[in-house]
């Protein structure tokens, strides 16, 4: 296997995301979209993005001995799920950029956003019966109800999260965050792309198991460097609104970090600042931003996030220890990426 440094990601990243970009471009060209949903139901899925959800799931299938196309309703899926996801999570976090542009609802009106996610979302969750004649009834369902276990997770663990917020809670330690990862973000950016990925190139032969660990890391290192690229990140790269986190209240590893050293007077004024229902000023972003350089917030989860690269890195050995080929090579230089990404 070529080192990690050696393999040209981007390169992969933008080809496997186009495969799937390609069916998803196909499934919503459909006569049946009305014109008064269609603006909005194709907005974001036409930006673009990363694409590191189906490109896991598609290099995972290779690796295990499947074939691409096989996979390819599945990675449609998860990325019409992921943009889903993306537009009610915009709207309850009231953020105001989605990829370098305004976020849907700012664009169309909270209604209508709201209605193309449950299109979307539905459109997703639909794409998986292709799998019953691609793959089998048996397959289909072991893969469907991947899914389903991922979809019940994910909104559980973004309840957690504005409850967290609307609590103004400020005791939690990195193991509540790293908790709340597994169940909004790991489960549905990696831990399912990457069993669903095996399930399909193994016809359903392969150990799944090791991929909750692999996918759990993997996942959040991915969202601490997201963390950290709000706060330190080129704006004119990174695509969304720079401070946004801070804005939102968002209870972050930074934050988390911040709160658990403060002196005194800092834990008051952040409990103020963090309190829900307040309107933060750019002043009182500046604030709590100021406080995290201040106390080393920022080099903390850059920290933390390189050590859970390292995990990911030891796990991976036992995830893909039957895998081969350039699947399995682009899953391997992931792992760097996850932390070295720029946007």
């Amino acid at each position: 296997m070529p080192p990690p440094g050696d393999f040209p990601v981007e390169v992969e990243l933008r080809r496997y995301a186009e495969l799937t970009r390609a069916a998803i471009r196909e499934e919503l060209s459909s006569d049946e979209i009305s014109h008064y949903l269609r603006p909005a139901l194709i907005d974001y899925p036409a930006r673009g993005g990363k694409g590191i959800r189906p490109a896991l799931m598609l290099a995972t299938c290779e690796a295990f001995g499947g074939l691409i196309p096989d996979a390819v309703p599945s990675a449609m899926a998860i990325e019409l799920l992921h943009n889903a996801f993306l537009i009610h999570d915009d709207i309850e976090d009231g953020s105001l950029r989605r990829r370098g542009r305004p976020t849907l609802h700012e664009l169309y009106g909270t209604a209508m956003a709201i209605h193309a996610g449950d299109a979307l979302a539905l459109r997703g969750m639909g794409a998986l019966r292709a799998n019953i004649d691609l793959l089998g009834s048996r397959l289909a369902a072991a893969v469907f109800e991947e899914f389903d276990f991922m979809a019940r997770h994910t909104a559980d663990g973004q309840a957690i999260d504005l409850a967290w917020r609307e609590e103004n809670r400020l005791d939690i330690t990195p193991e509540d965050y790293l908790d709340l990862m597994m169940k909004k973000t790991s489960w549905y950016t990696t831990v399912l792309p990457l069993r669903v990925g095996a399930f399909i190139g193994s016809g359903g032969a392969a150990d799944v198991k090791p991929m909750i660990d692999f996918g759990f890391f993997l996942g959040a290192a991915f969202q601490i460097q997201d963390d950290v690229l709000n706060l330190a990140g080129d704006p004119s790269v990174y695509g969304k609104e720079q401070y946004g986190d801070v804005r939102e209240a968002k209870r972050t590893l930074t934050i988390i970090h911040l709160y658990a050293v403060a002196d005194a007077a800092d834990k008051r004024r952040l409990q103020q600042l963090l309190a829900p229902q307040t309107s933060r000023s750019p002043d009182d972003v500046a604030a709590v931003v100021a406080m995290m350089e201040h106390y080393g917030s920022i080099g903390f989860a850059r920290e933390f996030a390189r050590g859970v690269a390292e995990s990911a890195q030891a796990a991976f050995e036992q995830a893909f220890a039957a895998a081969s080929g350039p699947g399995r090579d682009f899953v391997a230089a992931m792992i760097p990426y996850m932390v070295d990404r720029i946007y």
